[in-house]
């Protein structure tokens, strides 16, 4: 009995801070709404699922490890981004000067705003993450698994710079 007190005095201390949550995000008790736009595209080389793919892959981590409401405007917390660059270089050369692997780059910039704790808000935030690929295979062959992969990435980054603040 005594021991069942225990942990529902230790669980009742942890879920009354408020700020904290086991999935590592520490989002104050009174913000609750997030608004996330599709973020624009201003790369030079087209990639036209990208934009969409991403800010879906956002809304879907936010609506699975938070507590917030996603809104078309006006939310306590607002991310708006652009996708500023989807590049392809060689990533190793052979001894014949040839590139044997290519790597798939992507950046975006993040504006973060929080409306009610405007001292966490940050503006033109860059986040890039890239994937290598075999230059035997052409990009249209491996680009919807490597720019999965790079999405992950970039959403990780993102949620952690926003709610988790590493």
């Amino acid at each position: 009995m005594k021991r069942l007190l225990i942990i529902l005095a230790l669980a009742l201390c942890l879920a009354g801070c408020g700020i904290y949550s086991f999935t590592g995000t520490s989002i104050d008790p009174d913000v609750h709404t997030i608004c996330i736009p599709t973020f624009e595209y201003k790369a030079m080389r087209v990639n036209p699922s990208l934009a969409n793919d991403l800010s879906e892959e956002i809304r879907n981590r936010f609506r699975r490890m938070t507590r917030l409401e996603q809104v078309e405007m006006d939310g306590d917390l607002e991310i708006i981004g652009e996708i500023s660059g989807y590049d392809v270089q060689a990533s190793a050369v052979t001894a014949d000067e040839v590139a044997a692997q290519n790597r798939l780059t992507v950046s975006v910039r993040v504006d973060f705003n929080n409306v009610k704790h405007p001292e966490e808000s940050f503006s033109g935030k860059s986040f890039s993450a890239y994937a290598d690929y075999d230059s035997s295979n052409s990009l249209d062959a491996v680009e919807s698994t490597l720019c999965a992969e790079i999405i992950d990435k970039i959403v990780e980054d993102i949620f952690n710079a926003t709610v988790a603040q590493w």
